[in-house]
Parts: C-alpha cells; sequence; structure tokens
C-alpha cells in the first residue's frame, strides 16, 4: 500500500484503495481478532462478507450513523459481528485438540461455522455519555494530536472527556468482539478490584466490563508501557 500513497495523495479523490486499505493486513493469520471501520453504511454487509471469506472468525465491522468509519461516541453505530460457533453437521471427534483426526474429504463439514449477525450499538450501552463529533475532532497539527495521545496515555484526561471515552469505546469494544470480557472473574493487576461487569447489550456483548478494562490499561499505565514496547520492536526491526 505504500506504494500507491503518494498517488492516491495526488489524485485528490477516493479509489479503490480506500476501501483496501482495512482488509490489507501484514499479519493477516496472526490476528485474532478485529475491528474495521468504513465510511459508508452500505459497506459494511461487503466488509463482514470479505472478512469472513478470509478466514477471519472474530470481527466487527462499525460504521457511525453520521458515516463514521468508527464507533460513534455521538448516537448510533451499526455493526455487523462475525461470530465462529459449532456446526451441527460436524462428524469428527468432539476434542478439537485429537491431532489424529484427518480426512481426505474436501466436502467435509468444518468443525466450526462464522456467520455475520448485525445490530446497533450507542454510548449508553458502555455505560457512557454521548459527545458530540466536534469534540473528539482532530487538532490541525501532528504535534497536537500526539499530546493528547501522549496525555491520553498517561492518566492526564478528565474522566468524562470526550477524547477518552471514545477510545474507551472502540477499545471496549476490541475486547468484548476478542472474548476477553467473556470470563466470570478478573485479575488484570495491581488496580483491579476483580468485579466483573457481567451485564450484556446488544449482540449480547460485554460492552460496559470492555470499558472497565480499557479503563483499567490507561489508569494503571499498561496502555502506554505496551506503546513504548510497540515503539521498541518497530525500531529494533528497521535496523540501523
Amino acid at each position: 500500500m505504500k506504494h500507491v500513497a503518494p498517488i492516491r495523495k495526488d489524485l485528490g479523490f477516493r479509489t479503490i484503495f480506500n476501501l483496501l486499505g482495512p482488509l490489507a493486513n501484514p499479519i493477516e493469520g496472526d490476528i485474532e481478532a478485529r475491528i474495521v471501520g468504513v465510511a459508508e453504511t452500505s459497506l459494511g454487509p461487503i466488509f463482514a462478507e470479505a472478512l469472513k471469506l478470509s478466514k477471519a472468525k472474530k470481527g466487527l465491522v462499525v460504521c457511525g450513523e453520521e458515516q463514521l468509519d468508527e464507533i460513534s461516541c455521538a448516537g448510533k453505530t451499526n455493526c455487523w459481528r462475525l461470530v465462529e460457533r459449532p456446526n451441527p453437521a460436524f462428524n469428527g471427534p468432539k476434542d478439537e485438540a485429537d491431532e489424529e483426526f484427518t480426512t481426505s474429504d474436501e466436502e467435509a463439514e468444518p468443525r466450526n461455522l462464522v456467520s455475520i449477525e448485525s445490530f446497533t450499538v450507542q454510548p449508553s450501552d458502555f455505560g457512557l455519555q454521548s459527545h458530540k463529533l466536534s469534540e473528539v475532532s482532530p487538532g490541525s497539527r501532528p504535534e497536537e494530536n500526539a499530546e493528547t495521545l501522549m496525555r491520553l496515555l498517561r492518566n492526564e484526561l478528565p474522566k468524562d472527556n470526550p477524547v477518552l471515552d471514545f477510545v474507551l469505546m472502540n477499545t471496549a469494544a476490541l475486547f468484548a468482539v476478542a472474548g476477553v470480557c467473556d470470563v466470570d472473574s478478573s485479575d488484570m493487576g495491581h488496580g483491579d478490584s476483580g468485579e466483573v461487569i457481567l451485564e450484556t447489550g446488544p449482540g449480547k456483548l460485554r460492552w460496559k466490563d470492555g470499558v472497565r478494562r480499557a479503563r483499567w490499561a490507561i489508569e494503571s499505565g499498561q496502555a502506554l508501557a505496551s506503546l513504548e514496547r510497540y515503539i521498541e520492536a518497530s525500531h529494533a526491526a528497521a535496523g540501523p
């Protein structure tokens, strides 16, 4: 994608690469769960089907009703979720760890099937307030946006800050879709009360517990530490 970036910039209008970008990932096979945003509602089902065809098993395609390619902090967001469930027609061993089971039948029924479910979410499903999109619009300069990000990761923003709520919602959604919230106990580390929020919302997911976990990641410093490890690994991979 980087090779066509200059051309896309010179063209000045949207091309097919605007659609391919979110689906083109160099570590595709190592992604356990993902959230993909689209800027047009009509693209939601198409992207969800594309993820399914690419063998993705856990995923969420989102489009805010304002045609926002993220979960909206201002109102409702349309969602298309990939859900993996056991295939009732599967005739193999019940134990998935049984490595002895093989089949040469290419038409044999798979162990699991992935389906696509659609629903909508809104800030209240996350236990958060709504905010106007203008309150979370990026700054005019990259340096300004970088400073906001670092203040967020250093836990320097007020608890009801619109940008913080925006980040919490989208992070919580990934936690929920990935299955991180599908447990009845919690031991993330220092500062974690261990009180899991069992309440489910649209899509039968624990959105509010996702917010709890996302907030802990920021307040504990783990989110910042993860960014620092990522930067270090990126520099190491780039070499001298």
